[in-house]
């Protein structure tokens, strides 16, 4: 009788419901709770709420709840039917978890606190449950968590791609530069990629949109142009990517350079290229010496390095026309420089300037989409890569979508 008492407290177990009996199975590690209720009860339809007397026991069924003395604990229970006039034989909702759940709330809610902070496999051994179990419980969780979000106006978009295989597959990402969330995912990178997005929004979404920070990708360009009223006002070019392509336009410098120098024998760049690549104040304090000596000689490529150091300096002015006068000036210095990858790049910024100048409205960056990027790389290695896109796509979900991925526990005490 003691133990019928603690099992329902455990449980949480209130009236009509009561621990009927419970078998203690040491050897297997195992504890079994059946649970049963009062008779004569009125029970509500799932559908409409209308009180009605039972119908009959569907079949029993078995949830694992959270473990009790390191036991595992099994609760068996035949669920009660009503037989509702409008809608027909339903089962009754259970007070300790979900339609078709295989877990109780309380162990989905454990379940989810582990599979952040681990991968697939480590919760499989920490829970003891299978593969698939462990995959059931993130894949409610994400549906749960995307039912339960409630239509709002997302005013800064971040949008970027991410390679999630060889041979050029990607997926789109759409995130919420604000809540630091992703939002959307869809496949590849083309205009009907990011356009699936703005069709899924409402005419009110669509407008309270404010600002879109991106890569210069024409196909993504040309989605907002089509959806997003006064696009050209909104569209700001991420600085992190503009800095991107200067940086290869100076590693396009310096192995030019390099070949050159070693075809005469002169090692001086050799071993040099992620030094080039550094903003100055982040070069590591080992490398400084040698840096300093490189920069002040006369090399190409020191030239090429000091273009890029010049132009991080755009994004650091707080008016408008202080940062067109200093691009006036680097674009001079970048188009009259005699380096081809430097000219090249100064002039591809140059076509989509007038939306490099939007950060000055409104002053957003990629930034937080980069990181969301960094985070689903560390993803796709916890889980060895992923076959399925699909379940690729539901981990980004689970763990970057800022979903409420909890079930609800129904009073009962967690």
């Amino acid at each position: 009788m003691r133990d019928v008492e603690l099992y329902r407290h455990l449980l949480g177990l209130e009236e009509p419901w009561t621990v009927r009996s419970v078998e203690l199975n040491v050897q297997g590690q195992r504890v079994d709770v059946w649970a049963g209720h009062a008779e004569d009860m009125h029970w509500a339809c799932p559908e409409c709420g209308t009180k009605l007397g039972l119908y009959d026991h569907a079949e029993e069924r078995v949830w694992r709840h959270l473990d009790s003395c390191q036991f595992m604990t099994y609760l068996h229970a035949q669920p009660p039917r009503v037989e509702c006039p409008t809608h027909g034989v339903r089962q009754v909702r259970l007070p300790w978890a979900e339609v078709r759940a295989r877990f109780t709330a309380l162990f989905e809610r454990l379940a989810i606190d582990v599979l952040k902070e681990t991968d697939i496999r480590g919760a499989t051994r920490i829970l003891r449950i299978s593969w698939d179990e462990a995959w059931h419980i993130l894949e409610r969780a994400v549906e749960r968590g995307q039912l339960a979000k409630r239509p709002r106006v997302t005013p800064h978009l971040g949008v970027d791609e991410k390679a999630i295989a060889k041979g050029h597959q990607y997926l789109t990402l759409v995130c919420d530069l604000d809540r630091s969330t992703v939002e959307f995912i869809a496949e590849d990178r083309k205009q009907a990629s990011l356009e699936s997005y703005f069709t899924s929004l409402s005419e009110d979404q669509v407008t309270g949109i404010e600002a879109i920070a991106l890569d210069m990708w024409e196909p993504y360009i040309q989605a907002i142009r089509a959806h997003v009223p006064a696009a050209e006002a909104k569209i700001v070019f991420d600085r992190y990517h503009i800095m991107t392509h200067m940086g290869r336009a100076v590693d396009d410098v310096r192995k030019r350079e390099h070949r050159a120098l070693a075809a005469t024998g002169d090692t001086t760049l050799t071993g040099s290229k992620y030094l080039w690549l550094y903003a100055e104040e982040n070069l590591p304090e080992q490398h400084r010496e040698r840096f300093a000596q490189l920069k002040a000689t006369t090399l190409k490529t020191a030239r090429a390095w000091a273009l890029k150091e010049s132009l991080r300096e755009l994004w650091h002015y707080t008016r408008v026309g202080w940062a067109a006068r200093h691009w006036k000036r680097w674009y001079f210095w970048a188009t009259h420089s005699r380096l081809a990858p430097v000219i090249e790049t100064a002039r591809l910024i140059q076509r989509h300037l007038l939306n490099v100048m939007t950060f000055f409205a409104h002053r957003i960056t990629n930034a937080v989409a980069e990181g969301l990027n960094s985070k689903i790389q560390t993803i796709k290695k916890m889980a060895y890569g992923f076959r399925n896109r699909e379940h690729f796509k539901t981990a980004i979900y689970f763990h970057c979508g800022g979903l409420d991925l909890y079930p609800a526990t129904h009073g009962i005490p967690g």
